[in-house]
């Protein structure tokens, strides 16, 4: 790398829920490459154990009247079995998390006390206790016997409390949480006895909406697509904290979180890195600027590119170093990044309370700064995709060879973009993580997939000068580090 001185989904949408959704055309991000987990296996892939991909994950893409389908047939066969209606059978799946082996199983067990603890029917004692009376007991109003309406727990209200009662938390955006009205009843109210309370085809359409939601959030195989506007849904077999991706809006997320894919780190460390780095931002903000000064001429300088091994070239001296830690670029080693590892300080927890407040400030900006410094890698190395698509373009349309010859070189790039997202997301993980061996193999692995991927990106933005067998061979070794630090330290 060089540096510039400086101063300072689904194909259609008839099945859609919502047949109104419009998907509107993005702008693209510079900062990402599109899709760079996709056509880069076959320049990388081996025979045998070094084939297993840790991020192997199968996942299925839903419409609404696809995961409708299923849940219903869930439903219906779970009624059939409880001899109860399907509006009741529903809110029995919703409390168990649609796990019908284990309702099968209390069943079995307890019929009475499974519905007791789906909330859909009230304990013995509770239902003994109920006078029977023509007075509302919200509005205190003597009602007509016909126009007195209760649950199971037999707590008797005026249609027209129900009706507000419905009314109410459906504006407010509840589904399945509709419940009785009295005190300490935590009895819910099936979808059959609220839809009739509802006065207008609108709430009834939103109260559709607000149970699909919470019917699909409550099953531990079914996700909804976080996508803006996209009703799109994300069936698994096997819940974990893995990779997918919408195939209608094209958002990529953690299935268990729902939020950015973020291996090797777990879904509530990066709660709290993301939360911290929140919170910490203004403290951080000195990092986040684009210069530092060459360590051997104190000239202000700019990464111009993904790469963090910094070359200056001048008449009278050359600087040849590690733009982190502005060391010497070869006292970094082909085995082990010692910037990327912190070395705690054993001694600290004798010192002050100040002392140790600012050596935890250290060791948080520590990892932010590699945190940010690769966030910005990648959006550098975006740019340098899109150059290589351009010059990949430009020599099919000279007629120096075709698309497939040239793609190679577009596969190099996003396999770097993939690598290097990886890494910046261990750095949470290491922060976290407790002092002991774990944590030495971890920053061990981490430095090895550190330096390839540096190796990679130098290669990859001075790809003319590498032949392609060159630049594949570093393309296999990267991604073999990293799925080696996935296959010891994600999430299974």
């Amino acid at each position: 790398m060089s540096v510039d001185m400086n101063s300072q989904g689904s194909d259609s949408n008839e099945e859609d829920y919502d047949p109104n959704c419009e998907e509107e055309e993005e702008d693209e991000d510079p900062g990402d490459i599109e899709d760079y987990y996709d056509g880069v296996a076959n320049d990388v892939e081996q025979q045998g154990a070094d084939a297993f991909d840790p991020e192997e994950y199968q996942f299925t893409c839903l419409t609404y009247k696809e995961s409708e389908s299923t849940l219903n047939e869930h439903m219906a066969s779970l009624a059939a079995t409880l001899k109860v209606s399907h509006a009741v059978a529903k809110l029995v799946l919703v409390s168990f998390h649609w796990q019908i082996s284990e309702i099968l199983e209390r069943h079995k067990s307890n019929a009475a006390q499974l519905l007791v603890d789906a909330r859909v029917q009230p304990t013995s004692s509770k239902h003994a206790m109920v006078h029977s009376s023509h007075h509302c007991a919200v509005c205190m109003q003597f009602v007509r016997k016909e126009n007195l309406l209760s649950l199971a727990c037999q707590h008797q209200f005026c249609r027209s409390c129900w009706e507000q009662h419905c009314t109410v938390l459906v504006k407010d955006g509840v589904g399945v949480g509709v419940s009785c009205m009295a005190q300490d009843c935590l009895l819910r109210t099936p979808e059959d006895f609220v839809f009739p309370l509802l006065p207008s085809e609108e709430l009834k359409d939103k109260y559709r909406r607000y149970l699909f939601r919470d019917y699909v959030e409550s099953h531990y195989q079914l996700q909804l697509c976080p996508g803006a506007d996209c009703p799109m849904v994300i069936q698994v077999q096997e819940p974990k904290a893995r990779r997918v991706q919408c195939n209608r809006c094209n958002e990529v997320f953690c299935f268990k979180c729902r939020q950015m894919y973020h291996a090797p780190t777990d879904c509530a460390t990066i709660r709290k890195w993301l939360t911290k780095c929140a919170d910490d931002s203004e403290t951080a903000n000195y990092i986040s600027a684009h210069t530092k000064d060459c360590p051997k001429c104190n000239i202000c300088i700019e990464k111009n590119g993904g790469c963090n091994h910094m070359v200056m070239g001048f008449l009278l001296f050359s600087a040849d170093f590690c733009w982190m830690c502005l060391g010497d670029w070869k006292t970094h080693g082909s085995e082990y990044y010692e910037c990327s590892r912190y070395k705690e300080n054993p001694d600290i927890v004798n010192q002050s309370q100040q002392a140790q407040a600012r050596e935890a400030l250290k060791k948080y900006l520590f990892y932010f700064e590699r945190w940010e410094n690769h966030n910005k890698s990648l959006q550098l190395e975006a740019q340098t995709y899109q150059r290589i698509q351009e010059k990949i373009q430009e020599r099919v349309m000279n007629n120096l060879g075709t698309w497939i010859d040239w793609q190679y070189l577009q596969n190099a790039a996003k396999l770097l973009a993939k690598c290097r997202y990886t890494l910046q997301y261990t750095y949470p993980y290491a922060y976290y993580m407790e002092s002991g061996p774990r944590k030495k193999l971890f920053e061990y692995q981490q430095a090895q997939l550190e330096a390839e991927i540096e190796n990679l990106s130098w290669k990859v933005e001075r790809a003319d000068s590498y032949d392609r067998g060159d630049l594949e061979n570093q393309m296999h070794i990267a991604e073999q580090r990293r799925r080696t630090l996935l296959k010891d330290f994600h999430d299974t």
